[in-house]
């Protein structure tokens, strides 16, 4: 069997944005059929093994994704080579992982990159600590981009 992609989304925290984009990608891969496909997430300033925001998993409830499960991870130089594609909510997150490991350039992305109108804001603003209607909105955003990303997997 071939080596399964594996696709990295990267923010903060790990309990908002980075959770949000792996579990819509998840469900996409798994309606496509494609199983050859590993979906993850990290944080680059993040306490291991927290859970995502209780608005998070409301955010995502009605997309049918359930990520009550997730628990938050710190972005490793190790997750960071083993990926195939790693995804970022914003610039600084981009910035801070190529300060490290400038090698890995070709392979880290905004999320927001694959879109059409590049002219606008390319970062995700963070929803931590914001009303519903903010995480709603920023799921919204981030669903379209992930579909971007899906069809370029497909590619």
């Amino acid at each position: 069997m071939s080596r399964k992609r594996k696709i990295l989304f990267v923010c903060t925290g790990n309990s908002c944005r980075s959770v949000m984009a792996e579990g819509l990608l998840r469900q996409l891969m798994e309606q496509r059929g494609r199983k050859d496909v590993q979906v993850m997430s990290a944080g680059t300033d993040t306490m291991p093994g927290m859970g995502p925001t209780m608005e998070t998993i409301e955010a995502m409830s009605p997309e049918g994704v359930d990520i009550s499960g997730h628990l938050s991870q710190q972005l490793t130089p190790d997750l960071v080579r083993h990926a195939d594609a790693i995804f970022c909510m914003a610039e600084h997150h981009r910035e801070q992982i190529l300060a490290n490991l400038p090698e890995v350039q070709s392979k880290v992305f905004l999320l927001k990159s694959f879109e059409s109108d590049l002219s606008g804001d390319m970062d995700i603003p963070d929803p931590i600590g914001q009303p519903m209607s903010v995480y709603q909105h920023c799921a919204a955003v981030i669903k379209d981009a992930v579909k971007r990303v899906a069809d370029w997997i497909e590619r």
